[in-house]
């Protein structure tokens, strides 16, 4: 018997994974003519690491800055990314198809679908050192939304970090986290309204322990797979793709494990790998990423074990850049599921990163990919840097909110859980050296840091890393703080520590994929019938030119694929 005769379910497109990109594969194929469609999930949760994210999405030129007035022209987001990205590593017709084809995705899913975006005026591109880059506008966020419209679809989305939840159960958006952790003018107001408009939902609270109002990476997802909903488009959980079935290479459907049980689906046109990246797979990261590496540092979806990649790869895929990953340190706290990013407090003044021997390494207010990027490159046996620790005085603890910690106005020090110093993930101090002593870090060398610091503090200037120079760093740090919002001294007892590792959201290479999506095969031609999105494929921004710069190329090449499919003409 043929393997054509030998089907279970027989759809026009499968689409493997459950995130933004996986998603907006499905709808738009739905939207252009495949009317026929099956989207199928690992976990029993849907949303993958999207959902986990902050939901930024950076697409140059999208109506919502548009409208917003934001002056922004292709030509300079182009002009950004080649300073960035050279034209070896992506080619001038990859790089032209994600940046004129990423406004027609927007407007394509806010005309047809439930999707809709808020513009992020203040939050810059990375590198705003560059010629073309914005000081805003190039990064959306998810308009907020409310679970109950997804009717009993609620109870299988997978959450937005615990990070974005004020009190663990109020999501917040990526401009009140701004005002909330770090504490600026009006975060109060804000905070309360939230508070107040979560108690006072009491018919919410008898069903769910978690806000309506869903924000961030869970806000984008849900409205996606709502606009499914209304298509009727099916989303099967706990469905986990075994092997992608092709004859004579061709890609004709894959074999699953649905609930336990072997089923075949048949795609008439297309299968869509957009199944994320290896993060959670060690024997993948020891193989391929810089080390030190382990999975428990990594904040993405612990479902991600580079399925798709590995599938690729037995059908002769080409593969990139298979060493990187969505670099960024994390927070692994005692007693919690996933790692914290470590995003915003490393910037605020008043702290510093440091390695075993007591000194910093690089401007801890820069974006995170580049940080981290710069750790890895500094790090070797005889002058490690890990573990890093986070260290900070008194007045910091006061004023921001650090990892798990609310400042200590909320959650003064003999409430902070014992097991945090047991576990040596926190530690405490009435003197610098005593600090250092408890984390294992050459005392000398952590005094000689923080007093250099100090007068770092003073002068509004960072000698050793230019910390506080771009407008990128000041968008984390403190404007109350002077005469550099970024600096700060560390001079008041006690002093912390908190452990941080060198963690991700997500490994970034993948499968070779053509300005369509379509996998390329190590002979150069198309593999038939598949296609690649998201961390499974080789990145077309392989760096991190601005916030959502993982969501933007994922979701246009989504785009990409369906008009590929289906032969649509925009």
């Amino acid at each position: 018997m043929s393997a054509e005769q030998q089907w279970d379910y027989s759809f026009d497109v499968v689409v493997v994974g459950s995130g933004n990109g996986g998603m907006t594969a499905a709808l738009c194929s739905y939207e252009m003519g495949a009317k026929d469609v099956l989207v199928i999930e690992k976990s029993n949760l849907y949303g993958g690491t999207s959902s986990i994210s902050g939901g930024g999405v950076w697409i140059p030129c999208n109506r919502y800055a548009n409208e917003a007035g934001a002056g922004d022209t292709l030509e300079s987001a182009k002009t950004y990314l080649r300073q960035l990205i050279t034209e070896e590593e992506v080619s001038e017709h990859q790089l032209d198809a994600y940046l004129e084809n990423g406004p027609k995705m927007v407007d394509f899913l806010h005309e047809r679908t439930r999707m809709r975006y808020v513009t992020l005026e203040h939050y810059p591109d990375y590198y705003t050192d560059l010629d073309g880059a914005m000081q805003g506008h190039r990064s959306m966020e998810p308009e907020t939304f409310n679970a109950d419209e997804l009717g009993e679809e609620w109870r299988r989305l997978r959450r937005t970090h615990p990070m974005m939840h004020l009190a663990g159960v109020i999501g917040f958006t990526q401009v009140e986290a701004g005002l909330l952790i770090g504490q600026q003018p009006g975060w109060w107001k804000t905070a309360i309204k939230l508070v107040v408009d979560y108690a006072v939902d009491i018919p919410w609270r008898l069903k769910d322990k978690f806000h309506r109002r869903l924000a961030t990476g869970c806000a984008g997802v849900a409205r996606l797979r709502a606009s499914m909903q209304d298509r009727d488009i099916p989303l099967w959980q706990n469905t986990a793709m075994t092997k992608v079935v092709d004859v004579d290479g061709k890609v004709l459907g894959v074999e699953v494990m649905r609930e336990g049980k072997p089923v075949r689906i048949q795609a008439r046109k297309a299968v869509v790998l957009a199944a994320g990246g290896f993060e959670h797979n060690q024997e993948m990261r020891e193989k391929y990423l810089p080390q030190p590496t382990d999975h428990r540092w990594s904040a993405g979806t612990k479902d991600n074990t580079g399925d798709a990649i590995l599938e690729g790869m037995r059908l002769g895929a080409k593969m990139h850049r298979l060493d990187e990953a969505w670099w960024c340190n994390t927070i692994s706290v005692p007693g919690e599921d996933i790692p914290r990013l470590s995003i915003m407090e490393k910037s605020y003044p008043g702290s510093i990163m440091v390695n075993p021997a007591g000194q910093r390494f690089s401007n801890e207010s820069q974006n995170y990919m580049a940080f981290q990027q710069e750790t890895f490159a500094r790090h070797t046996e005889e002058n490690p840097l890990n573990p890093s620790w986070h260290i900070f005085d008194a007045n910091f603890r006061a004023t921001y909110f650090v990892g798990p910690l609310y400042n200590s106005k909320f959650l003064p020090d003999w409430a902070v859980p014992k097991r945090y110093e047991e576990e040596g993930f926190f530690a405490k101090a009435d003197s610098i050296a005593e600090l250092a002593r408890k984390i294992d870090v050459d005392a000398a060398g952590l005094e000689e840091t923080v007093t250099k610091m100090n007068e770092f503090a003073r002068n509004g200037e960072d000698l050793d890393f230019q910390r506080g120079d771009s407008a990128y760093d000041r968008y984390y740090g403190d404007p109350r703080v002077t005469p550099n919002p970024c600096l700060g001294p560390i001079n008041k007892a006690p002093y912390y520590a908190m452990k941080v590792d060198p963690g991700d959201f997500g490994t970034q290479g993948g499968m070779v994929t053509n300005a369509d999506a379509q996998v390329m095969h190590e002979n150069g031609t198309v593999i038939e019938g598949l296609y690649a999105i998201g961390n499974c494929s080789a990145p077309t921004l392989p760096c991190y030119p601005g916030p959502g710069s993982t969501l933007g190329p994922a979701m246009t090449f989504a785009y990409q694929a369906a008009k590929s499919i289906t032969g649509y003409q925009d």
